[in-house]
Order: structure tokens, then C-alpha cells, then sequence
């Protein structure tokens, strides 16, 4: 065997070494992130949510346990699914999403303002990732007012609007979306009201 065979023979083993202390390393940080210390739990999500940015193919692997959070009574434990999902959505080819899609959104009917702000702002992410859903995704943002059950709906519009950027040159019904914004011109909430004003600037020139 040549001196190059054993190079790459080398290389080939690193590799495994990696995935296999990858797959323990986020063993590790998906247990973390149950921990009831708040320092430990902290720690372990940001390392995850990092992992889910930059490898998200890395992640992937453990979709399924990290969609039975969706299921979780622990609100913060629903965050951390919202958060890493969306991000994974760009590595989803076996559509797995599409499956957990109304566990997935019925977040942003949550009275929890944290876990309902969260679901709709990283929607645009999803929606970006997966174009088939747009019009699905985009429903389900403007009827806010009709599900949300919080008594900050006027602020989870703010993230709502936040989401749209992420895909609204790849949309096809442009004017459904611009519409939804210009109502927020008058939102109770500031913070709505300056980042429609915002987004209006932005993009409705592009109609």
C-alpha cells in the first residue's frame, strides 16, 4: 500500500472519529439542556444553537428527539425546539417538517408571549427553506389576530413581520403580505408599528 492509500485511509478514520464524538458531544448537550440549573441548561442550548447554524447536517440526526420538545409542558424546553427546527429546515430532505407542521405553529397561539414570538419569528426561516409551505406559513402569520391567545398580539405581529423578510422576494402573493403590513401602521404595539414602517421602505417597491 502506497504512502498515499494510507493518507487517505487516515483521513477516512478521522472522519468517523469525528461523527462518532460528535454523536456523543451532542448526546451530551441535548441531556444538558433538561438540566433544572439554569447556568448548565443555558450553556448547552447555545451550543446547540450554534451547531444548528453552522453544521446544521450535524444536528439533523437528532430531529425526533429534539421534536418531542414540541410536546413538552416546560415552555422554555418548546423555545429551544422552535429555535433549533427552524434551523434545521434547511437540511430537511426527508421532509420531516412538514409531519410536525401544526405542532409546530400551534406555538404561535401560545399565551406565552416568549414561546409565541419565538414560533413566528423563526417561521421565515422554515419558509425560506421550504418554498411548497410559504402559503401555508404566511396564512397562518396574518390570522394572528384570530388564534394568538396571549394578550401581546399586537408585539407577536412585530416578529411576524420580522419572519416575512426572510422570504418575500420568494413569494408569490407579495400584496397579501404588504397588506397585513400596512395595517400594522397603526398597531397598538411601537415596536410594530416602526418595524412595518420599516419593512414597507424595504420592499414595497418591489410589487
Amino acid at each position: 500500500m502506497c504512502i498515499k492509500d494510507n493518507l487517505i485511509n487516515l483521513t477516512k478514520v478521522r472522519k468517523m472519529s469525528r461523527k462518532v464524538i460528535d454523536c456523543e458531544k451532542l448526546s451530551g448537550l441535548l441531556k444538558g439542556i433538561l438540566s433544572k440549573k439554569d447556568e448548565i441548561r443555558n450553556a448547552h442550548y447555545k451550543q446547540l444553537l450554534q451547531i444548528s447554524i453552522e453544521q446544521p447536517d450535524l444536528l439533523y440526526s437528532k430531529w425526533d428527539y429534539i421534536a418531542t420538545f414540541l410536546d413538552s409542558d416546560n415552555h422554555y424546553h418548546r423555545y429551544i425546539a422552535i429555535t433549533l427546527l427552524a434551523n434545521l429546515a434547511v437540511v430537511d430532505v426527508d421532509n420531516k417538517f412538514e409531519k410536525i407542521f401544526d405542532k409546530y405553529f400551534a406555538n404561535i397561539d401560545c399565551d406565552r408571549t416568549m414561546v409565541a414570538g419565538q414560533a413566528a419569528l423563526n417561521s421565515g426561516k422554515i419558509a425560506k427553506a421550504k418554498p411548497t409551505l410559504q402559503t401555508d406559513i404566511t396564512n397562518r402569520l396574518i390570522n394572528i389576530d384570530k388564534t394568538h391567545q396571549g394578550k401581546h398580539v399586537e408585539l407577536i405581529k412585530s416578529y411576524a413581520i420580522e419572519a416575512f423578510n426572510e422570504f418575500f422576494m420568494d413569494f408569490s402573493d407579495k400584496n397579501k403580505i404588504l397588506g397585513f403590513v400596512e395595517l400594522q401602521l397603526k398597531s397598538e404595539s411601537p415596536k410594530t408599528r416602526r418595524i412595518a414602517t420599516e419593512f414597507l421602505k424595504k420592499w414595497q417597491n418591489f410589487v
